[in-house]
């Protein structure tokens, strides 16, 4: 079909790229017309043209020193570029907030069914928000209770302190003083109702707000 929804797929398991090919490719307004095994692979073909839409995993392999949600902001700041919906086996509040801020028009877990993937798609290509049910649930639940709420920067910090990294060391990687770092750690203490680095974490990711 001339007026097909051009796809990209952007994941690095080769199994998991036929997958989707082999379910995309039994609609009829869809043609797969690329794929890419890295983030960097993605925003080069992306950039280049022909995708009316790129399916985006967030977590890349060893060979990718892009995480997904970097892509999609590289697709997503070219003009006229392709929409990314992201299709990842991760709902973590950092998860989706970094996509989202990223540019991404959609939000979808791998196990959804096919007819909604499908749906997801035009949805996307039509320039519209797609969101998966349980990640529209997590952005109403923040929306509803905002100053429970991590805010993303928080959720930057607490990944890293569960990465093992010390204040010195967050502060270098984000950039921010050790004194904003402290000042974080103990918005996020009280948001949490933890009193330690050790329960912030093992709370968040009980919470799905990060993830190990």
């Amino acid at each position: 079909m001339s007026d097909a929804i051009r796809l990209l797929l952007a994941d690095d398991h080769p199994v998991v790229r036929a997958g989707l090919r082999a379910v995309l490719d039994t609609e009829p307004d869809f043609r797969v017309a690329g794929e890419a095994a890295t983030a960097e692979e993605a925003v080069a073909l992306a950039a280049a043209g022909g995708f009316d839409v790129v399916l985006m995993d967030l977590q890349f392999g060893p060979g990718s020193g892009m995480h997904g949600s970097e892509a999609t902001a590289a697709i997503t700041a070219v003009p006229d570029g392709p929409r990314v919906l992201i299709l990842t086996t991760y709902d973590s509040d950092a998860d989706i907030l970094a996509a989202v801020e990223a540019g991404a028009i959609g939000y979808l877990l791998k196990d959804a069914p096919p007819q909604e993937l499908a749906a997801a798609v035009r949805t996307a290509a039509a320039g519209r928000s797609a969101l998966a049910p349980s990640v529209a649930h997590r952005l109403m639940d923040r929306m509803r209770t905002p100053a429970e709420a991590l805010t993303r920067r928080e959720l930057e910090v607490l990944h890293l302190v569960g990465e093992g990294l010390s204040n010195l060391r967050i502060s270098k990687e984000l950039f921010l003083s050790q004194a904003t770092v402290k000042s974080h750690l103990v918005h996020i203490y009280a948001k949490l109702g933890v009193d330690s680095r050790t329960a912030a974490v093992a709370a968040a990711t009980a919470r799905r707000l990060i993830r190990r």
